[in-house]
């Protein structure tokens, strides 16, 4: 698993998760759902990455919770990045 390191509740904005592709993002948006964590199917935004159309957006306070449960759920992810308050 590629990440990129963010503190716990970094700010009080939300982040991204990338992955490889759109089922990837699909299958991560069940598992976040089954481990009821707030997400959202969102474009991934284009300075950050052009290999899948689609990421997970997520409360960043959740950030740890959610990658514990994509990582149990073995959802190989790209990255996770910190999104601009306009997003």
């Amino acid at each position: 698993m590629n990440t990129t390191e963010l503190p716990v509740g970094f700010g009080a904005g939300q982040v991204v998760i990338l992955v490889y592709s759109t089922s990837r993002a699909i299958r991560a948006e069940k598992v976040l759902f089954q481990a009821g964590i707030e997400c959202k199917l969102i474009p991934v935004p284009r300075h950050l990455s052009s290999n899948c159309g689609v990421c997970v957006r997520i409360q960043s306070a959740d950030q740890q919770a959610a990658l514990s449960a994509l990582e149990r759920a073995r959802v190989e992810i790209e990255g996770v990045h910190a999104l601009a308050e306009a997003w």
